[in-house]
């Protein structure tokens, strides 16, 4: 993948993230289908200027809905959790 910011799409903020933010400095984003772990780390370190010690992804599949009398169903998606070096942080997420 090319850009940079095409691979991360949005970091998820959930009470089990804050916990992993707090607890190991983890930090959880939902990133592109097709982005791979070198790719995650490559665009976080640049992004953001942290170092990035390991990346866990985890393909996510969307949930049936019901429309009314309709079916339908959300799309799937994946889901990386970056390990930051102790003493690393990203500040967009401070205070959070």
């Amino acid at each position: 993948m090319k850009d940079l910011f095409a691979i991360i799409k949005k970091p998820i903020i959930t009470e089990r993230s804050t916990y992993l933010k707090d607890r190991d400095n983890k930090i959880v984003f939902e990133v592109n289908k097709n982005a791979n772990k070198r790719d995650i780390k490559k665009a976080i370190e640049r992004i953001f200027k942290v170092s990035v010690i390991s990346v866990n992804t985890i393909n996510m599949k969307g949930k049936v809905k019901r429309f009314g009398k309709v079916f339908g169903k959300r799309p799937d998606w994946k889901k990386a959790i970056v390990t930051l070096k102790d003493g690393d942080k990203i500040e967009l997420l401070e205070g959070i």
